[in-house]
């Protein structure tokens, strides 16, 4: 479903990725591990079209979109939530999801038309806000909400644009123990033909969703398995991992 060939990133003589492949399925939940500055972010940024790769090739589906910008990737399933929220404030949160479903439908455009209340937008305001949990607060002002609704409803937009591979940074960064828990619901609740591919810090989420783990390090590939097989790494536990023992 989403393939990387030899992709390499480098500013000036700083290599950023190299060599990058990596080929998920279908369905498939894969955690992206790796130190600060091991190059996830901008294997991220690469994916989604914000920056492009010094070469190597991106595949979506089967298809090369490389060249292609981030709307366009978007309009072919691929979608993502940041690390930091990206937000309308002013708005609901009903009308933040309203928003990028009725773009994701194009029902977004023209005159006379009201988006947010066209039927099938609304159907799947409501089936995004049940399944990430934001029913409570659906009709609050976004800026009056907590930061962990706030982190909800990134990946409930992300959600609402119909992907069919979903890329999310961090997504319980900033968050304590009890969101934390919900995120792993979360994530265990999303449909399981949605491809997902994560960047994640949290150890326990890490091992607890994936069904396979990639650790990066200086840009480069150095482990890609199963999760039992990273929890007994030795490499993984010397240089990444440091003093976690217990996972």
């Amino acid at each position: 479903m989403l393939e990387t060939r030899n992709l390499d990133k480098s500013f000036g003589a700083i290599h950023v990725t190299r060599n990058v492949a990596l080929k998920l399925e279908k369905g498939e939940r894969r955690v992206i591990l790796g130190p600060n500055g091991a190059g996830k972010t901008t294997l991220f940024n690469q994916l989604v079209g914000e920056i492009q790769p010094s070469s190597g090739s991106i595949h979506l589906a089967g298809e090369d979109v490389t060249r292609l910008s981030v709307a366009d990737r978007a309009r072919r399933g691929l979608s993502r939530s940041y690390q930091k929220n990206t937000l309308f404030d002013g708005l609901t949160v009903w009308e933040n999801l309203g928003l990028a479903a009725a773009i994701a439908l194009g029902k977004g455009t023209g005159l006379m038309r009201d988006p947010l209340h066209d039927p099938e937008v609304i159907e799947t305001v409501k089936e995004v806000a049940a399944l990430v949990n934001l029913g409570r607060s659906l009709h609050a002002p976004v800026a009056a909400v907590s930061y962990g609704v706030r982190r909800q409803l990134e990946v409930g937009i992300a959600l609402a644009t119909r992907p069919k591979v979903l890329l999310m940074d961090e997504p319980t960064s900033g968050v304590g123990p009890e969101m934390s828990r919900g995120f792993h619901r979360l994530l265990k609740n999303l449909p399981r033909d949605l491809t997902v591919l994560i960047i994640e810090h949290d150890m326990d989420l890490a091992f607890d969703v994936a069904d396979t783990i990639t650790v990066l390090n200086y840009g480069e590939v150095v482990f890609d398995g199963l999760p039992e097989a990273a929890r007994n790494s030795a490499l993984l536990k010397e240089i990444y991992l440091g003093s976690w023992e217990d996972a």
